[in-house]
């Protein structure tokens, strides 16, 4: 049994496709397809099938991919017991973190890694709660979010390691009429025009638990992803957005109030592959990022108190 047939299978199943199998692994699509076609007559039956304009594996396939990704995490435990010998973890991690949640890991987390062995390489990206997942398959590390559960869509067969649950609160100027209360009902805000955010993002999960508990639609009067913007909008206009409450600055005509008839919390998680969660280097990033987020969450626990 050829390993590489079994490396083959196992990112075919990540991507996808001949193409971004090609990409990922810098070859050329023939020289994929051909040893695609090797590893079927080594095994004696197809591996893969078309699947719209990409691959699927078959349920042999399947199997041997998953033989594939046992081979590779039994490799990174051995590079880790190495490591381990050696003394310190070593080696690049990369990150790909959605900005609003980077903004209060990355720092801190950069700050004590300072001085190891580490190279920590770091790409911010902000796309639907969905797309996260497909993200593992090019980097160490990917920081999603979810407002459903820990696990986000899509990453069933990937690692998950917790980090935090974060506040979503309901930002307005400091002159709106509901600034004045402490905390808000959802039946406050079914008059209220609002900035929202793309569908498929945690945030419009918010609103779309205020019109389930009102049997109102409420008005959304613009999709916007960047928070800063979205802050900049809520401080100069009537209209009310779902903020995180860990990075969103207050004191400079906004404020945030909590939702208190409904939950309103997101989860920020770490996902990875289960063979780069292997990695020594990459569990030092990881406990550098649970300490961060334990600190960040104890600071504003006592906030809305």
């Amino acid at each position: 049994m050829d390993v590489r047939h079994l490396e083959l299978l196992r990112e075919l199943a990540l991507r996808g496709s001949v193409t971004e199998v090609a990409r990922a692994t810098h070859r050329t699509p023939s020289a994929v397809s051909q040893q695609l076609k090797v590893a079927q007559r080594e095994f004696g039956m197809a591996l893969a099938e078309p699947s719209g304009r990409g691959l699927r594996l078959t349920e042999g396939g399947r199997v041997l991919a998953e033989g594939g990704e046992t081979v590779a995490t039994a490799v990174e435990q051995a590079r880790a017991q190495w490591d381990a010998f050696r003394g310190e973890p070593t080696g690049t991690v990369t990150v790909a973190a959605l900005p609003s949640a980077a903004t209060f890991l990355l720092a801190n987390a950069m700050r004590e890694l300072d001085g190891s062995a580490i190279e920590l390489r770091c790409s911010d990206i902000d796309i639907a709660e969905v797309e996260y997942a497909a993200l593992a398959a090019d980097n160490d590390i990917v920081i999603a979010h979810s407002f459903t559960g820990v696990r986000p869509a899509g990453a069933a067969a990937l690692t998950v390691v917790p980090l935090t649950r974060e506040p979503l609160d309901v930002a307005m100027a400091v002159d709106h009429p509901l600034a004045a209360q402490e905390t808000v009902r959802t039946e406050d805000l079914v008059e209220c025009e609002w900035i929202g955010v793309p569908k498929g993002y945690p945030f419009d999960s918010v609103l779309e638990s205020v019109e389930r508990a009102t049997g109102a639609s409420l008005r959304v009067s613009q999709r916007l992803r960047d928070n800063r913007l979205v802050e900049s909008l809520v401080v100069g206009t009537r209209r009310i957005a779902v903020l995180p409450r860990f990075t969103t600055p207050t004191g400079t005509g906004l404020v945030l109030r909590e939702i208190a008839d409904i939950p309103a919390r997101r989860h920020i998680t770490a996902i990875l592959r289960p063979d780069r969660a292997e990695r020594l280097a990459v569990n030092r990033v990881l406990d550098a990022f649970r300490r961060v987020a334990a600190d960040v969450e104890r600071r504003h626990r006592t906030r809305f108190q």
